[in-house]
């Protein structure tokens, strides 16, 4: 948990939606471009692509939702916001991809090894190839700056951090980017084999193997949030930091347990048991404790927080 404030969660929140628009956009653009190429020349590997991009256009959109139905503010009907509906929406934008993209892509393969039809037309398709690599790569470099600046402040490697982070539309924007850039390697070694072997084979294996690339994306995607749905612990680092927030509290003399659990994206529900300074009378007790959960409130991670007293025995927490 930092001390962040409530702009600098809408920064980071509105960057997260910045990189899901900019990959949607350059999707569509790049979805259109390679059906019409898979048309023209009849290459497996542009139908995997194309399929690929389509899938890709679809998951942004239920990306877009996810983070607007996460934004909702708590009610009484969920007293702890609705947070986690990010990581629903991007599970089903996962199993789209697993789906649609490596489903369409290995079963197309397959079709061609079985019935091969030489492709043609091959300009068409690197030129298509050349321009999509160009906007996949505009749009990764958006993902990829975001999660940079969150890993350097937090002292992480963006892999790790892309795995790690409690944002789950910036995470799959970035592994699908990334996947797109390697499947475009993929097909334009698929159709060039095509065309020096006059064989549809190597197509067809580009098929294949970008389908197979797409699924293991897709399943990687789809049990990060599985972890964050049934209660993702917070990382060392912000335990760490939850625990230095609660010694920063005056009444506060020790903690003696503690449990952080993501919410949402950027969002924790902080349980904690304190010892607090002092011999406070029972009657104080109660306020004091509410008092403190209130303060802790106010810091724009925290959805929810709830304070118990320690008993002498219980000993200091270490993260």
């Amino acid at each position: 948990m930092t001390a962040s404030t409530p702009d600098a969660t809408r920064d980071a929140e509105g960057e997260s939606a910045l990189t899901v628009v900019l990959a949607f956009g350059a999707n569509i653009l790049i979805a259109l471009a390679k059906t019409v190429a898979a048309v023209v020349t009849g290459s497996a590997s542009m139908v995997a692509e194309a399929a690929h991009s389509w899938a890709d256009s679809g998951n942004e959109i239920l990306l877009l939702i996810a983070n607007s139905r996460a934004k909702r503010s708590p009610d009484r009907i969920h007293p702890l916001g609705y947070g986690r509906e990010a990581y629903v929406w991007s599970m089903f934008a996962a199993l789209g991809l697993f789906a649609l993209g490596a489903g369409v892509s290995v079963t197309h393969g397959i079709q061609e090894l079985v019935h091969a039809e030489p492709a043609t037309n091959f300009a068409v398709a690197y030129v298509v190839l050349g321009v999509s690599f160009v906007l996949e790569s505009i749009s990764f470099q958006q993902a990829y700056r975001q999660l940079r600046a969150e890993a350097i402040a937090i002292d992480r490697d963006v892999l790790a951090h892309a795995l790690r982070t409690s944002d789950p539309t910036t995470r799959a924007v970035f592994a699908e980017d990334a996947a797109a850039l390697i499947g475009l390697v993929i097909a334009f070694l698929g159709v060039l084999l095509h065309q020096i072997t006059g064989s549809a084979i190597p197509d067809a294996i580009g098929s294949i193997l970008v389908g197979i690339l797409l699924g293991v994306i897709a399943l990687i995607l789809i049990d990060r949030n599985r972890r964050f749905l049934i209660g993702e612990e917070a990382s060392p680092a912000l335990r760490q930091a939850g625990i230095e927030a609660l010694e920063a509290l005056p009444e506060v003399d020790r903690v003696t347990f503690l449990r952080m659990e993501y919410l949402g994206p950027r969002q924790a529900y902080l349980v904690a048991s304190v010892d607090l300074v002092g011999d406070y009378a029972e009657s104080r007790v109660a306020h004091t404790l509410r008092d403190l959960e209130a303060r802790l409130e106010r810091n724009s991670h925290v959805v929810r927080a709830i304070l118990t007293l320690s008993t002498e025995d219980e000993p200091t927490i270490t993260v």
